[in-house]
């Protein structure tokens, strides 16, 4: 295998939590109510520590004298490969709710099946970080269900909110020719069992909440191309602002 492949496949996991990461610690000092505000807070940083492990080892291994902080802050938008889902907006609570259980619900299984990985880093990465991630898939769904069955407007937001970011979930799914030579060589995973776990979960949990599965399609790709949505460009913005003003500053 390539290393230049290893290591695109290696962003896409890393540049997934780093976004979404920096997209949860928005809540931080805004959430609903204070036990809220620290949970999503901790999981925010769960993704920054996952983030910073992948980026850590890419540096290494690309050797060009950048460190994980420099992948993380001096790279523009096209260079990232996250998945489209985690640089949406938090919108309301619900809609936050609904990326995080969807994307968990994902994330998990992609780990799980990770944790088999022939590529001794990415199984250890996979084994260290289904521990957390296990936790916000609880929490997510655990919060489906709240809102779900709770009142006419949780049941409002929760519905807008899944239906607003479904479409973004093809491309959980989608394999290209890099994902297809991963799967082949034991590196990567085999993303049609995954979307069978991954149904399994959603059904569930929205059975459980009284809730219908979204009647939209799923359709948004792109990321794997380094193809993404107007708002990458506005969170690298304000992620990037102080590395690029002071280059070479420590804080």
């Amino acid at each position: 295998m390539e290393t230049a492949k290893r290591l695109q496949y290696y962003h896409r996991i890393g540049d997934t939590v780093l976004i979404l990461g920096q997209r949860l610690s928005e809540w931080c000092g805004h959430g609903p109510v204070l036990e809220e505000d620290i949970a999503m807070a901790n999981i925010a940083l769960d993704y920054l520590g996952q983030a910073t492990l992948m980026l850590k080892e890419i540096a290494r291994i690309e050797d060009k004298g950048r460190d994980e902080d420099d992948l993380a802050f001096l790279r523009e938008p096209h260079e990232y490969r996250n998945l489209l889902i985690v640089e949406l907006p938090n919108g309301d609570y619900g809609q936050t709710i609904a990326r995080q259980f969807l994307f968990s619900a994902w994330y998990y299984h992609f780990l799980k099946a990770l944790t088999q990985s022939t590529d001794e880093f990415l199984k250890a990465f996979a084994n260290k970080s289904i521990k957390e991630v296990s936790y916000h898939l609880q929490h997510a769904g655990d919060w489906v269900k709240r809102m779900g069955d709770g009142t006419e407007e949780s049941r409002a937001r929760i519905t807008k909110g899944l239906d607003e970011i479904w479409p973004y979930t093809a491309e959980f799914f989608h394999s290209d020719a890099l994902d297809q030579e991963m799967q082949a060589e034991g590196i990567g995973v085999n993303n049609t069992e995954i979307k069978t776990a991954w149904d399994g979960v959603i059904n569930a949990v929205l059975e459980e909440a009284q809730l219908q599965k979204p009647q939209v399609p799923s359709f948004q790709t792109g990321s794997k191309k380094g193809i993404h949505t107007e708002y990458l460009g506005h969170i690298l913005a304000e992620m990037q602002y102080l590395p690029r003003a002071y280059p070479g500053a420590k804080w």
